[in-house]
């Protein structure tokens, strides 16, 4: 088996074209338009950290639709203080991800 040498032009090419990590998977994420869902997924994976350990535990379900967020709680009284803080909840979600993906938000 030739083992090429680091001399090599076709290795010297290649680390010339290389790409920092970020940047090889942001662009990945473009070419198989994964841009929305990997964001959509950013969102539902940092609920508990935005909102705290307290609504983690009484929070369901999630799910995100036409920009819209679904979160299905079992707990009425936070429900109801959840319903009377949308936008700032929105604004908190979608300062996380540095972009506006979500529009609103619905507790069911």
């Amino acid at each position: 088996m030739k083992y090429k040498s680091y001399n090599d032009p076709l290795l010297q090419k290649r680390d010339l074209e290389s790409l920092p990590i970020k940047s090889a998977i942001q662009k990945l994420l473009k070419v198989y338009r994964l841009e929305k869902r990997y964001k959509n997924a950013v969102i539902i994976n940092s609920w508990a950290e935005v909102m705290g350990n307290t609504v983690a535990k009484r929070t369901t379900n999630l799910f995100i639709k036409d920009k819209t967020l679904f979160v299905k709680i079992n707990s009425a009284p936070l429900k109801s203080e959840l319903n009377m803080s949308k936008t700032k909840i929105v604004q908190l979600l979608n300062q996380h991800v540095k972009e506006k993906v979500l529009e609103d938000i619905i507790f069911l």
